[in-house]
Parts: structure tokens; C-alpha cells; sequence
């Protein structure tokens, strides 16, 4: 069962990772412009949760007695996901914020970076152990991103300033950065809590971080008044009213399947496998922004591309390479505590 979650969970985030990045640039692309529209619509979908805790609910009551109760998460595990969700949207908006002003291309090479960033706080928070390969990847990925900035603006859309490019790039570097933390922190919670962690709870805990992700995102868009003008967008869509909902609803599911699956795989696996799986979708994400919008592709680009996939395979390998050497020896599969007691 666990194992197929997994999978489960792993294609979920596949999808999110490649597909809400596209869907949300082609909002900015054809009209829109509301930042915290778009970055409220990445957890906006929670409510779709409800289906499969509804699911596992009415199986544990049907084969278990006494009835388990419906919601199981508890005090200082709720406060703990209402603090991890104020930073998911806080990183929601970082995110949106860079992706309204550089290319998919551009935006997800950068984004690779989180994978360094996951590494470093999964060693500091649930001290996993670095490798010479993890090293490795870590410098690659560093430098691709340095590579990027060196070129800064090659490749910025047309009408948009240097000073607004390079703004974008910061944004999600930052953004990267801050989900890089979210992930070993989740774990974390994870593994500090006093609660038998289920994959029941586990959708409880996504439930709430969600919640107050919307919450925070709500805030800006009541702030920014933007509930007051979506109308008026919608009608100046290039794509149409009608295309321009769908478009919304099209980035709040794919988003939901992204957070969905990042917090399945932390619970069947870890935090850093997790952040793996995202990075190694991210360079499919790149090529399908260069297919689908006629980005440009720039030498700088295809250099930061071969040293991210370097620093991928480098990373894969290294943890192929530990895991052997630890079944050999008879220890457990993995260092990072996992959320099914023991354990994106």
C-alpha cells in the first residue's frame, strides 16, 4: 500500500510540477496581471481534499471499531501546519511574482536551485548526511543559476524593463529558497509529532496548510483589490471570458496535484525525495515552455540545462549508491526519518 502511494503521489507531482508552472504563464501571457489571483490559486483547490478524506474516513469507520473520529490532527499539529501554510503562500506569491515577468524556460531552471536549497535544510533540520555527490549537485546547480544571471534580460519578454526581469529572477530564487526549507520543516513536523502519523492525517495536515496558504493569499487580493477587477480581466482576456475561467480553474487543480503530491511523498519517502522528483520534472517543464510558448533558448540556457541534468543524475546516483551500500550493511533503506512511525 505504501509503495503505491508513492507512485501515486510521485505522479501527482510530476503533473503539478510541469503543468502548473504552464498554466499559470499562459494567465500572464494573454492578459492577466494580478499577482495574488495567481498566487491565491495555488492552494485555492483545497477544498478538493475533502473527496479523499471522505474515502479513508468511511473506510476506517467500516472496518474499524470503535469509529475512528472525523478529524483526527490535534492542537499543536494544527498550529504547526497554520505556520507552514502562512509560509507556503508567503512562497505562493514569491512564486507567481517571478513568473508574471520571465519565461517558463528561464523560471524553472532557477527554480532547480531548490533542490540545494532542500539539501542544506533537510542537513540542518533532520539531519540528513551530505555526500560528495550531493555536494556535487548542489555546486552544479549553483552555478547553472549563475550562468542564468549572467545573462540577464537575453531572454526577457518584449515590453518588459531589465529592472522588472531581474526582479522576477530574484523573486523566484527567493521562492525556491523558501520551498526549499517548507519541505525538510514538513518532515519535521513529521517527525516531532506525538500523533500516530497516517496518510489520513497526513491529508488533514495538507488540508489546513492549505487553508491558511488561501488565507494569506486572500489577504493580499482583499488589499490589492483584486476580487473587484477579475470581472473586468476576464472580459479582456485574449483568450476570452469563457477560456479565462477555465484557465483559473485549470492552475488551481494542477497546483492542488503539486502540494497534494509533495506531501504524499514526504510521507512515503522524505523530504529531499520529494524535492528530487520536482527537480528532475523541472527540466521536462523547460522544454515543454520552449514547444508550447516559442520561448527562446539561448546557449546560456542549454548550459544551465546540461549542469542542472548533471547535478540530477550526480544526485541520483550518489543516493542509489548509499542505499546499496546500506542494504549490504543491514541498516535501514534511508537516513531521513520517515513519517509512517517512524515518518515531501
Amino acid at each position: 500500500m505504501k509503495k503505491t502511494l508513492l507512485l501515486l503521489n510521485s505522479v501527482l507531482l510530476a503533473m503539478g510540477t510541469s503543468g502548473g508552472p504552464l498554466v499559470m504563464r499562459l494567465y500572464f501571457i494573454h492578459g492577466g496581471n494580478r499577482i495574488w489571483l495567481s498566487s491565491f490559486l495555488e492552494t485555492a483547490a483545497f477544498p478538493l481534499i475533502l473527496i479523499p478524506l471522505t474515502i479513508s474516513h468511511l473506510h476506517r469507520t467500516s472496518h474499524h471499531s470503535p469509529k475512528p473520529k472525523l478529524v483526527s490532527i490535534k492542537l499543536p499539529l494544527f498550529l504547526a501546519s497554520a505556520v507552514i501554510g502562512i509560509l507556503t503562500g508567503l512562497d505562493d506569491y514569491l512564486y507567481a511574482c517571478g513568473i508574471a515577468r520571465l519565461p517558463v524556460s528561464t523560471s524553472s531552471l532557477i527554480q532547480a536551485s531548490h533542490l540545494a536549497f532542500t539539501a542544506v535544510f533537510a542537513f540542518l533540520l533532520v539531519k540528513h548526511r551530505f555526500t560528495a555527490y550531493s555536494v556535487n549537485a548542489i555546486v552544479l546547480l549553483t552555478v547553472a543559476a549563475v550562468v542564468l544571471a549572467l545573462r540577464s534580460g537575453g531572454d526577457r519578454p518584449s515590453g518588459e524593463s531589465t529592472r522588472q526581469y531581474v526582479i522576477g529572477f530574484v523573486m523566484i530564487l527567493a521562492a525556491a529558497a523558501l520551498y526549499g526549507f517548507v519541505l525538510p520543516l514538513m518532515e519535521l513536523v513529521y517527525k516531532r509529532s506525538k500523533q500516530r502519523v497516517t496518510y489520513s492525517l497526513v491529508m488533514e495536515i495538507q488540508f489546513v496548510m492549505c487553508f491558511f496558504a488561501t488565507l494569506f493569499c486572500t489577504i493580499g487580493m482583499l488589499i490589492n483589490n483584486d476580487f473587484k477587477v477579475i470581472w473586468r480581466e476576464a472580459k479582456d482576456y485574449k483568450l476570452g471570458e469563457t477560456k479565462y475561467y477555465v484557465v483559473l480553474v485549470g492552475s488551481a487543480i494542477m497546483w492542488q496535484f503539486f502540494f497534494l503530491g509533495a506531501i504524499g511523498v514526504i510521507f512515503c519517502s522524505s523530504s529531499l525525495f520529494s524535492g528530487i522528483i520536482i527537480a528532475a520534472f523541472l527540466p521536462v517543464t523547460e522544454v515543454l515552455g520552449v514547444i508550447v510558448y516559442k520561448e527562446n533558448f539561448e546557449a546560456e540556457k542549454g548550459v544551465a540545462l546540461l549542469l542542472s541534468l548533471w547535478g540530477f543524475v550526480s544526485y541520483f546516483y550518489g543516493e542509489i549508491k548509499q542505499e546499496r551500500e546500506k542494504n549490504k550493511k543491514g541498516c535501514p533503506e534511508t537516513e531521513l526519518p520517515q513519517s509512517l512511525p517512524p515518518n515531501s
